[in-house]
């Protein structure tokens, strides 16, 4: 992806929000140091010159102002580390969880275009080198232009030839950066995008390290991290390499620009039409002049860091927003009615759905059948809204009302997925997921109906912690935390999703019962190979796998 220069200063200034205070304040202090620079540099050439009799004044005042001066670059200084502390970790949070919040209130398509270690990489090491331009590099912009344009005025008021001649190298410098620019910022793409898949093999290797282990392939993992470390380490080297001749080239025209000046400056203290304090001060402007843009070598590669990473956080906030409008409520349950929808993922790719039409009235209970691959998640994931038909009509309705199946009808849905869904934290941390106000008799109450009423005779109760993914707990513990969590959520329909394939026959019969009794008029859609379930259901649906073409 490459977007327009317009475009990206768009979005920046859009994503700015919130951190303006801390680059305002940064950019004053910036100039007001700048400023005191040029003082002392007045300064110092008075102090000079009084000394050698050149001009009338006290040398104690002259010394006492040099000495004013540098304790207010001091003080300066104070204050931009306070800002930095003060402020800085706010700014870096504050992008952060914009970022987060469109991430998670984003559409989902249920095949990811990237890795979720791609996307932590953005999240973490794009929106630090971001927050870092917008609050840092910005205004050292903004006070390296004040230094340049304030010195060359300043030197060509004391001698304009010189001035002109010392900015000379400014079009080789523009035409160099133009060059520079285009070549790094394809360097650092590749760089950005080898960290990612360095950290995505780091993440699924920890995070599947016991199968790993059992596949005895943990070997596998590390010589491909290797393998990947060193692709990095080569883009970083080629980075290096043209940074440093860049470099290289640029030091010799700065070089070349200080000893013109010194020359230009002994010629003339020799013909007498300058005095020391000038040559002094000739020098320091040079400086000032010549500051700018050594500065703009190290802010180039931090500029174009910053336009990968906003072009790589642009892709994130690409995906559209779900619609988050009034929520739409059904009151005395609901039934689901699917007609003639089919479903995709992909264009071109197999149909998982085609021409597919059921219905589940209000109070029923269904058991949905069928061989991998017939669609039978795919079938809940369009009921939850995660997925939007390829073509056909999702409705939900109840004696009163029938509405299109959307985010906003999301919330009469109760859900229990397949598998360990548990975060890290105490049994109450993933409980309080369910229902933020569920009381202690609430949460007591769903663990009964989940038949997990182990958790109670627990030492810590419900503030037992559990790991990450649940550890500490078995499968079948687990799960049955998941599906109380899910009870403490009110709601017209009850979704289960494999929810009782880690349990035993009995407590699962029993959990079934539970449910069954739990809550006149919801309507039950189960996900299930068991045939404990069956005999508990008004109804059942068999899904067969779409032949591809």
């Amino acid at each position: 992806m490459t977007t327009s220069i317009r475009d990206l200063a768009s979005w920046l200034w859009r994503s700015s929000r919130g951190l303006r205070l801390q680059a305002m304040l940064n950019a004053f202090i910036g100039i007001l140091s700048v400023t005191l620079d040029f003082a002392f540099i007045y300064a110092t050439k008075w102090t000079i010159d009084i000394a050698t009799n050149r001009a009338e004044g006290s040398l104690r005042i002259a010394a006492y102002t040099l000495a004013g001066i540098m304790i207010s670059k001091i003080m300066l200084g104070f204050a931009r580390k306070w800002v930095g502390a003060l402020l800085g970790v706010r700014s870096l949070n504050i992008l952060q969880k914009r970022l987060f919040a469109h991430l998670l209130q984003s559409e989902w398509n249920g095949q990811e275009d990237r890795h979720s270690g791609d996307t932590l990489n953005r999240i973490e090491q794009d929106v630090r080198d971001l927050t870092s331009c917008i609050t840092e590099t910005v205004p050292a912009l903004l006070e390296v232009s004040y230094r340049f344009i304030g010195a060359f005025l300043y030197l060509f008021h004391m001698d304009g030839r010189l001035a002109c001649l010392i900015v000379c190298i400014v079009p080789c410098f523009l035409i160099l950066s133009k060059v520079y620019v285009r070549k790094m910022r394809a360097i650092t793409r590749d760089i950005r995008s080898t960290e990612s898949r360095v950290q995505s093999i780091l993440q699924e290797s920890i995070q599947h390290r016991a199968i790993l282990k059992t596949l005895e392939r943990t070997r596998t993992m590390i010589e491909k991290l290797a393998q990947t470390q060193s692709e990095l380490r080569k883009h970083v080297r080629h980075r290096a390499l043209f940074s440093s001749s860049s470099s290289t080239l640029l030091s010799i025209g700065f070089a070349s620009g200080y000893l013109l000046t010194f020359l230009w400056g002994v010629n003339s203290l020799q013909a007498g039409t300058i005095t020391y304090g000038m040559m002094i001060s000739f020098i320091q402007l040079v400086g000032q002049i010549q500051g700018p843009f050594r500065d703009m070598t190290r802010f180039i590669p931090v500029l174009i860091n910053t336009l990968t990473a906003s072009e790589r956080l642009m892709e994130l906030e690409d995906v559209p927003l779900e619609d988050d409008t009034d929520p739409i409520t059904f009151e005395g349950g609901a039934g689901v009615r699917l007609t003639d929808v089919s479903f995709h993922y992909r264009e071109g790719s197999r149909p998982i759905l085609s021409h597919f039409s059921c219905d589940f009235p209000k109070g029923s209970t269904t058991a949905i059948l069928g061989e991998t691959g017939a669609g039978k998640t795919t079938l809940i994931r369009l009921i939850l809204a995660l997925l939007k038909p390829s073509e056909g009509q999702l409705e939900m309705y109840d004696e009163s009302q029938t509405v299109k199946v959307s985010p906003r009808t999301r919330c009469n849905l109760v859900y229990v997925p397949q598998g360990n869904t548990l975060f890290s934290g105490t049994i109450r941390d993933n409980l309080l997921l369910g229902n933020p106000d569920a009381t202690e008799d609430d949460m007591r109450e769903a663990l009964e109906t989940a038949c997990a009423g182990f958790v109670l005779k627990r030492p810590d109760g419900l503030d037992t912690i559990c790991g990450e993914l649940g550890a500490g707990l078995s499968e079948g513990q687990a799960q049955r935390i998941a599906i109380a969590r899910a009870l403490l959520r009110k709601g017209s329909v009850l979704l289960l999703d494999e929810a009782t394939s880690a349990l035993d026959m009995q407590t699962e019969q029993q959990l079934l019962k539970n449910l069954a009794s739990r809550e006149a008029g919801q309507t039950i859609i189960c996900v299930t190979h068991r045939p404990a379930v069956i005999s508990y259901c008004t109804q059942v649906i068999e899904m067969k796998r779409v032949l591809e073409k």
